[in-house]
Formats: C-alpha cells, sequence, structure tokens
C-alpha cells in the first residue's frame, strides 16, 4: 500500500469520529476537505473560504490532495470537536452561526472571526457588536427610483431604534425603527450585491422593507450582529425572567419561502413572502411594501392549503399548479409554474397550519382581521 492510500484510509478512518462528519463551519453533512493547519473537516464551499486566508489555513482534499504523515497525525489530535472547543469558546448567543444554507458574506466573516481575528477564542473579551450604539454610512435602494444611494444609519441600544437620515448632517432622521419590530436577513440575489441585506418592520401594524449593502462584508456582518445584539438586550428588559434559548428565536430570522406565483384574479404574476405566519405579496421582489398579506392561523380555527383550485377556475396558460388557501374570513387561489413549487409551497402553508399559534399571533391575527 502506498504511503498516499495509507494517508487517505486513515482520514476516512478520523472522520468516521461522530464529531468530524459536517463541516466545521457551516454544518453541511460529508465534509470532503480539511484544514490540515487548523486540524478542521470542511465542506467544498467553506474550503474556498479557507483558501483565501492562506497565512491561517492550508486546505487540501481527503481524497485527491497528498497528505504527509504528520499532517494526517494532526488531524487525528484535533478534529471538529476540540477545534469548536478552542475557536468558539466565547461566541456570544446572540451571534448568528451561520449554516450551509447561509450566503457567501455570512459565512465567511463568521469563518475570518473565528480563525484570522480569534474573536471567541478569549472568554471575557469585549465584543464590538456590544458597544451600544453603531453609526455608519449604508447604501440604501430608494423608494421609488430604484438607486442605492449613501445613506447615515444610527443604531442605539439605550433607546432601542434604528434610524436612518438622508444627509450625514440632517437633523430629523427619515425613519425611526423599534429594534423589537425588526427583522434581517441576507439577500444577495435579490438585492443584486453579495452583502445585501433586507431589513423588515412594521409601521402602523404593516410591513415595509428597506433594502441596504456595503461594499464590505465584514462591515455589513457587524451591523447586522450588532442589530441582533441590541434585540438580545430589549428581550432582557422586556423579558426579565426568560433563559437566552428562549429569546434567541425571536431575534431576526429567514424567511421560510419566496418566489412567484399567480393570483388568479386578474393572473398578475407575483413575488410572494412567507414570514413566520404572514404571506405577503408584491409586485416587485425590491418593493418597500406588499400589495396585501394573508395571515395564516391554526388548522382548528378554520384555516388549511390545498393543492388544486375549485371547479370552473379559469387558469393561465403556463401556470396550472393551483393552491387553495381557505381562511375563516375567505378564500385564496394561487396557481405555481410548476408541480415541484406547488408542493414546496404547500409544505410550508401547511408546517404553518399545523404549528401552535402563540399568544402574540392571535393578537396579530386579530389586528389582521380588524384591519381586512
Amino acid at each position: 500500500m502506498s504511503s498516499n492510500e495509507r494517508a487517505t484510509r486513515a482520514l476516512r478512518e478520523i472522520l468516521q469520529n461522530p464529531e468530524n462528519d459536517a463541516c466545521a463551519d457551516c454544518g453541511a453533512p460529508d465534509p470532503g476537505w480539511g484544514s490540515c493547519s487548523l486540524g478542521v473537516f470542511i465542506c467544498l464551499a467553506c474550503s474556498g473560504i479557507h483558501r483565501n486566508i492562506p497565512a491561517i489555513s492550508k486546505v487540501k482534499s481527503l481524497s485527491l490532495s497528498h497528505w504527509e504523515d504528520h499532517e494526517v497525525q494532526f488531524m487525528a489530535e484535533n478534529g471538529n470537536e476540540m477545534m469548536k472547543r478552542k475557536y468558539e469558546a466565547a461566541v456570544p448567543v446572540y451571534y448568528y452561526k451561520p449554516t450551509h444554507k447561509d450566503g457567501q458574506t455570512l459565512r465567511e466573516q463568521w469563518i475570518r472571526a473565528k480563525y484570522e481575528r480569534k474573536e471567541f477564542s478569549e472568554p471575557g473579551k469585549s465584543f464590538i457588536y456590544e458597544q451600544g450604539t453603531k453609526d455608519g454610512m449604508l447604501m440604501k435602494k430608494g423608494r421609488d427610483n430604484g438607486q442605492f444611494l449613501s445613506r447615515r444609519f444610527v443604531l442605539s441600544e439605550r433607546e432601542g431604534t434604528l434610524k436612518y437620515f438622508t444627509k450625514f448632517d440632517a437633523k430629523e432622521p427619515k425613519a425611526v425603527i423599534k429594534v423589537d419590530t425588526i427583522n434581517a436577513t441576507f439577500q444577495p440575489e435579490k438585492i443584486g450585491n453579495p452583502n445585501g441585506l433586507q431589513i423588515t418592520y412594521l409601521k402602523d401594524y404593516s410591513t415595509r422593507n428597506i433594502f441596504i449593502y456595503h461594499e464590505n462584508g465584514k462591515e455589513i456582518v457587524d451591523w447586522f450582529n450588532s442589530i441582533r445584539a441590541v434585540q438580545l438586550h430589549y428581550l432582557k428588559v422586556a423579558f426579565p425572567g426568560a433563559s437566552d434559548a428562549e429569546l434567541v428565536p425571536k431575534l431576526t430570522r429567514n424567511f421560510l419561502k419566496e418566489g412567484y406565483m399567480e393570483k388568479t384574479e386578474g393572473f398578475k404574476k407575483r413575488w410572494f413572502t412567507l414570514d413566520q405566519r404572514r404571506l405577503m405579496y408584491f409586485k416587485d421582489p425590491l418593493d418597500a411594501f406588499a400589495k396585501g398579506e394573508v395571515f395564516l392561523g391554526n388548522r382548528d380555527y378554520g384555516y388549511s392549503a390545498s393543492p388544486g383550485l375549485p371547479a370552473g377556475t379559469h387558469c393561465n396558460g403556463a401556470w396550472q399548479h393551483g393552491i387553495t388557501i381557505e381562511t375563516p374570513d375567505r378564500g385564496f387561489l394561487f396557481t405555481c409554474e410548476s408541480e415541484s413549487e406547488q408542493k414546496d409551497w404547500l409544505k410550508h402553508f401547511n408546517a404553518v397550519i399545523s404549528a401552535v399559534m402563540s399568544p402574540q399571533e392571535y393578537t396579530m391575527e386579530a389586528l389582521f382581521r380588524h384591519r381586512h
């Protein structure tokens, strides 16, 4: 047996250890790469990021690269769990740990924060996300003309707000957003920028979107985690008895699903966003306000989602795959372009309708039905 075959077999054995069966950085299953300088097993996507920091990480394919005996030994002695204890010793609870479903910017900044800046290696260190205030310029999409313009944003823990100003020295903010109504989610494809962030908040009980980015990936991820830090502070004051495990899910969230469907009223193609129990539809994915919203309550209270349309409903040529949503007040009819999209939307709708409603969601439902 050649030394390389021996190395490959030894690496395969080390991988059998359950702690090494997922990428050390994003949790993707079956990592096929290793950093022989850090002692971690990683996926293909994360290996590309490691390769951009060669002073810190030396990356090799587990099956295609030549491994020296001492490198194999190093992987055996370290591994994902041990290195997590070292490099993730003090990750703050609000810090968003990306998964393999998240985009490049979030993953790259997580990897650089861990290994290059060693932000989380020493307990007791203060974090830049916890300074209580953040002030800086971000590119923001104009509501009407669609151009991105430089705007000043100010986040304040003391006031519990995020404000933005049209000019750096403007006295009055254009908007004051309460942090407890904010959601922030990375949207690189939708915004057309790898560092694109969508901020959604409630204004007069309706949802408003703003789209921002910064040329620097670290800067936009710092904003994102600073918003989460301020939100957690706000929640701890509002719910003094609650544990971190109860509060963290209330911080920012990714949307359950987004995509195009047609509304059968007039066959208008619309962009739909499912965010928790709110199904919103927009004329354009980058619109500030939704054209309309549907609240999805629990199935015990008259909500349902099923495939197909009522008999006699006229369909538009290409969009044949219908969905009927029933609420206590009315029915909604949508069509999808493909059967796989129809099935995926239905899977998400039925998961939401099956879930138990929280007290806040009952309040939201009452407001929603009153308004509509």
